[in-house]
């Protein structure tokens, strides 16, 4: 079989259904998520151990699949080249290659070739503010699959096109590879063009950057170069895997140890601009639709932070709409009176059931 062949075929099908993801499994057919589901594709044959392994060898080269036999696992990217176009604007993919039961597994993430808008994207006008600060730190948070890259894509977009300013990405894998604009954008890949995200991120300081965008924040050391990065005149961007405002501080100040605490939650409280949290949910006419909380950061919101108050951060949420807050549960049944999607949707991805039932 040519391998690199048949990996192109299979992308290729994915993009024609709209895909957000493609498995390959070994025992298993490949299979594609659609709208949020996962799908078989009935119509292709069962793959084998040595078929999984030779796509990811395909997928990720020779030399990066060598270090992956030795880890054992492997995040890289992947463009498709069947597709027309300049090499730029060809689809890509995020891919993490894996074992499991001994057998290679990959997953495959499409990233659209173009860069979505907030407006496009059906996000709050609001969050166009956070790319017009001079400094700062603002987090886009939700459980994995759930856009974070997008709407981060949007706002280094935004600024691209609005200010001329140095731009850096470090990511892992480059994810959106952004068009010429106003700014100079550098995009760094760990591994490739960087050691990891700590040497990175302490040679922004050398680099008179502007603007960074941290793929993800995985360590305290990261954290608390980002944060200082912040305080320090840069505008940064990063995710976290949490699932609201409150559990992202939370989680931010308790991965460093105790005598550390007090120093990072003074710290944040001071440079944190906000906090998005968003979730896609099925659309009733088909596709997705995001909901979402922000948390700006306001002197109510640094003093909770300062004081480790952050149970109560959720009652600055639901009482400051008229500062431009937004409350999950007031976006989830706002979505319900559009018609967009279901009351039993909406209380699945709720936080706070009891509280949603008052509003629907």
């Amino acid at each position: 079989m040519d391998y690199a062949q048949e990996i192109s075929r299979l992308v290729g099908l994915a993009i024609q259904e709209a895909a957000s993801d493609i498995h390959l499994v070994a025992f298993r057919q490949p299979h594609l998520r659609v709208a949020g589901e996962l799908i078989p594709l009935v119509k292709e044959r069962e793959l084998q151990p040595d078929d999984t392994a030779k796509f990811a060898e395909v997928l990720m080269g020779k030399e990066v699949f060598a270090d992956f036999q030795k880890i054992k696992e492997m995040d890289f990217a992947y463009t498709y080249a069947a597709a027309p176009g300049a090499l730029n604007t060809k689809p890509r993919f995020r891919g993490s290659a894996y074992y499991q039961q001994g057998t290679v597994a990959v997953t495959l993430r499409y990233i659209p070739n173009i860069v979505r808008t907030v407006d496009d994207l059906g996000l709050p006008p609001i969050l166009k503010d956070f790319a017009h600060k001079e400094q700062g730190f603002f987090l886009v948070v939700g459980p994995v699959g759930q856009g974070k890259s997008t709407t981060l894509a949007a706002l280094v977009e935004l600024v691209n096109q609005e200010r001329s300013e140095h731009i850096v990405t470090i990511e892992d894998p480059i994810e959106y590879v952004f068009s010429k604009g106003r700014s100079i954008i550098d995009q760094r890949e760990v591994r490739f063009d960087t050691k990891d995200f700590q040497t990175a991120l302490r040679a922004l300081f050398r680099q008179d950057v502007n603007v960074a965008l941290i793929g993800e924040m995985r360590d305290a050391e990261t954290i608390s170069t980002a944060v200082t990065a912040a305080e320090t005149g840069h505008l940064i961007y990063s995710t976290l895997h949490t699932n609201n405002a409150s559990q992202t501080i939370d989680r931010i100040i308790d991965a460093f140890p105790g005598g550390q605490q007090a120093q990072i939650a003074s710290q944040l409280s001071s440079s944190l601009l906000g906090v998005f949290s968003q979730r896609l949910l099925p659309r009733i006419s088909g596709g997705l639709v995001p909901a979402y909380e922000l948390l700006i950061n306001n002197n109510a919101t640094a003093n909770l932070i300062r004081e480790r108050r952050t149970s109560e951060i959720n009652v600055v949420i639901e009482t400051s709409s008229e500062q431009g807050m937004i409350d999950l549960n007031h976006s989830l049944s706002e979505l319900v009176r559009k018609g967009e999607i279901t009351p039993e949707s909406a209380f699945i991805h709720s936080l706070n059931p009891r509280s949603l039932e008052r509003l629907i």
